[in-house]
This record gives C-alpha cells, structure tokens and sequence, in this order.
C-alpha cells in the first residue's frame, strides 16, 4: 500500500524528520501559489500603475470569500483520505478520492458562475473607487473563469497530502510558476493586456498545475489512483466531506467577511492606502504560509495517527507543529519588518512608491510583529479537526476571530477612524482564538484518548 517515493507513514518511526520533510516542500508550494500572486501585482504595479495593483489587491478579501466555503471541503478530503490510509482502509481512500474529483469539478462549475455574475456587484458594494472598479472587474470576472481547474489542483493536492506526499505538487507548481511569470512579461509587456493579462497569465498556470496533478493520480498504482470510468459519487463519503469540510469552509467565508469589512474600511483612505495595503497583505502572505504549513502538516499527521490510535505520537506532533509555527512566524516577521520598505518599493512604480511604502509599513508594523499568534491558532485549528471535530474550531474562530473583528469595526475603530486602529484587531483576535482553541484541543484529545 505504501508508495515508497513519496508517502509518508506517519504512524511509525521518528516524527520529526517526517515532519520536516512533509513541511517543508508543503511551504515551498504555497510560496510558489504566492509568487503567482506577487508576480501579478508587481507587473502590474510598475508596468500598468498604481490603479492596477490596487485593481487586484481590492478584489482579493472577495476572491476569498466565496472560494472558501468550497476549498473547505478539500480539508474534508484531507482528513477523510489521511485516517482511511493510516488505518489501511484501501477501498475506502479510493471511494474518497474519486468523490472528491467529482466535488471539485462541481465546485469549480459553481465558483465561476457565481464569480463571473456577482463579483462585480459586490465589489461596487464594498465601496471600491470608481477609478479602481472597471479594472477589479475586468480581473475578478477573468480569475474566476478558471476555478474549475484551480479546485481541481486544490482537491488534487489535499489528497496528495494527506497520503503524505508534499514533494510532486512543489514540482508541479514550479512548473506552472514559470509559465506565470512568462506569460506575465507576454500578455502584459508584449501584448499590453493590462490586469486582463494578470487574469490570464493566472487562470493559464493554474490549468497546467491541475493537470500535472491529475496526471499524478491517474498513474499511480497505489489505493489512491484515480480511474475515470469509476468516477461516481460515494453517498456516504460526501456525507463525512460535508461534515468534516463544510465547517471549516464556512470558517473561511466569514473570516473573509471580516476581511471583507476591513478592505471596505481601506478602501474608504483612497487608492494609496488601498496600494499599500496590497502590498503588505501580499509581503504577509509569505510569511503565513511558513506558519500555515504547520496547519495542514498537523493536519495530516494527527489524522493519520488517529486513524492508527496513537494518542502519543499526536500529542508530539501538536507540540512540534506549534514550535514550527511560532519559529516561523516569529522570524519571518521581524525579518520582513526590517526590510519592509524594500520589500514594498518592489511591488510599486516610481510615482507612487512613497506613498506605497508608507501605507504598507503602518500595517506591517502592526501585523508583522504579532503574526506568530496567527500561525499557533491555525496550528490548534489543524490538530482538532485532525481529530475529526470541525464544528467545534468553526465556532471559536466565527465567535473570536472574525466575531471580535466585527465588532472593532463597528465600536472601537468608529470612534477611533485610523488605519493604526483598524489593524490593531487582527493581533487582538488571534490572541483570544488561540487561548481557546488550545482549552478546546486538550478537552478533546483527553475524551478521545479515554474513548479508544
């Protein structure tokens, strides 16, 4: 059953060079997904303008909004196809697997309707400049058109993932990652496409990183292999995808109304703040998936292990997964500070990197020093629905992170009408999350330790 390349059991043996070697690819494929992004934005920063960065940086808390609830039920298939491989339960991964196709072909179906028609008026709903609103949705309307591919890369992944395998998606996205970069100078320099190019240039590396992926489960020969003609839905998986995934999918969508509110709030101090938050938002972006990492190594690792019963080893991989976690986002995050304005002045263009540099480290410096209580609540998040509860980490995250932000929003930051002040509520939500997921988790492993 095992696949001696590329799967990791993660029910025997040291764990901590597993977990390295699962991590650490794992952050150089969500690195490679930030690059396409970073690349985007810095083209089209400097070769199309202020109004384009801001264009594709505005549309980004939406984007999230309604991918969410559907990239969701990729951790439902994550922790599905995890405790049916540690338990050695083969008939039952390749029912999982090729429900989760399915899924993802459907979601992606959906995603692009629902983008291509809605996006648009909601963006004009969250306040988004006039001189910023044709080009955000020219790019949201064109990105959205390839959610199909992109769902099937994500589904395709987290069942990679969860069989322990983080080394073929970092080459398919390295490979998908040069085609974005050239097709960037192509459709943009060449061609002058403007933020339609970035869209293109987007949807055309996502397509390639989706079939290099299916290619992938096509051809194996292990219990994971995708056959086309046995492509059907499993009723009683999709029930156990639904229950595991749609919470945290949920989750995401309301963390992103959240953020959704904080970038109308953005929006409300003109394009330069709306420039320079992008840009920082985007510099972040590489720190957290450092600290993310741990998220789904922790994940994977505590579902496995729970498909096999090893309450000791999961308690280790809570334990390493946290200091990882803390490690990088500590780091990261000061190092990023640091050079922040030179990190900044890259994504803009000579007129504006000012202005650009100046809104980018206020928010860095309230966000970047702090980010390490980001990365050990989604640790605590990872470890719980690795143990099979995904209702319980939804509702502490809605009630304390995107909760508390709410209500700054709407208490302290209307009387306080700052961008200092509008920031300060992400440090104070994650502080308050983590303290209660980390209750929650040691609730939950005891019971389930004295249960089995």
């Amino acid at each position: 059953m095992k696949n001696k390349n590329y799967s990791i059991d993660m029910c025997e043996g040291p764990l901590f060079p597993k977990i390295v070697s699962f991590t650490i690819p794992l952050i150089l494929s969500s690195i490679l997904q930030l690059l396409f992004n970073a690349a985007d934005m810095i083209v089209a920063g400097r070769f199309v303008g202020s109004n384009a960065l801001a264009a594709i940086g505005s549309t980004s808390s939406l984007i999230n909004l309604l991918v969410n609830v559907f990239l969701g039920l990729s951790i439902g298939t994550n922790v599905l196809v995890a405790r049916f491989f540690g338990s050695r339960k083969e008939n039952d991964v390749s029912e999982t697997v090729h429900t989760s196709v399915l899924i993802a072909l459907i979601s992606g179906a959906t995603l692009a309707f629902l983008g291509v028609i809605f996006a648009p008026k909601i963006l004009v709903l969250m306040g988004t400049p006039e001189e910023i609103l044709p080009l955000s949705s020219k790019y949201i309307r064109i990105y959205f058109l390839g959610m199909p591919v992109s769902m099937l890369y994500n589904f395709g992944a987290a069942i990679l993932r969860a069989i322990g395998d983080t080394k073929r998606p970092l080459k398919y996205l390295t490979i998908a990652g040069v085609i974005n970069a050239i097709s960037n100078v192509i459709f943009i320099v060449v061609f002058n496409m403007g933020v339609a190019g970035v869209a293109y240039a987007t949807v055309l590396s996502q397509a390639i990183s989706a079939l290099l992926t299916m290619n992938c489960l096509l051809k194996t020969h292990e219990c994971y292999r995708l056959k086309l003609s046995e492509l059907r839905i499993s009723g009683e998986k999709l029930l156990m995808i639904l229950r595991l995934g749609l919470p945290a999918g949920f989750q995401g969508a309301i963390f992103s109304i959240s953020n959704v509110l904080i970038q109308s709030s953005v929006n409300f101090f003109g394009a330069g703040a709306m420039a320079g938050n992008a840009a920082a938002i985007n510099i972040e972006g590489f720190v957290y998936v450092a600290m993310n990492a741990a998220h789904h190594t922790c994940l994977s690792f505590t579902g496995q292990n729970y498909g096999a019963h090893k309450f000791d080893r999961i308690k280790k991989v809570f334990f390493m997964c946290m200091g990882i976690a803390i490690f990088n986002g500590l780091t990261l995050g000061l190092l990023s500070y640091r050079f922040g304005p030179n990190l900044l002045s890259v994504y803009a263009g000579t007129a504006d990197k000012d202005v650009v540099i100046q809104y980018g480290m206020l928010r860095m410096g309230i966000i970047m020093l702090t980010y390490f209580t980001c990365g050990t609540m989604d640790v605590c998040v990872g470890a719980i629905r690795g143990l099979g509860y995904a209702i319980m980490p939804m509702i502490v995250s809605l009630l304390g992170a995107c909760g508390m932000r709410i209500l700054w929003i709407y208490t302290v930051f209307r009387y306080e009408h700052t961008l200092q002040c509008l920031y300060i509520s992400y440090p104070v939500s994650w502080i308050l999350t983590t303290m209660v997921h980390l209750i929650c988790f040691i609730i939950v492993f005891n019971k389930l330790k004295k249960e089995a």
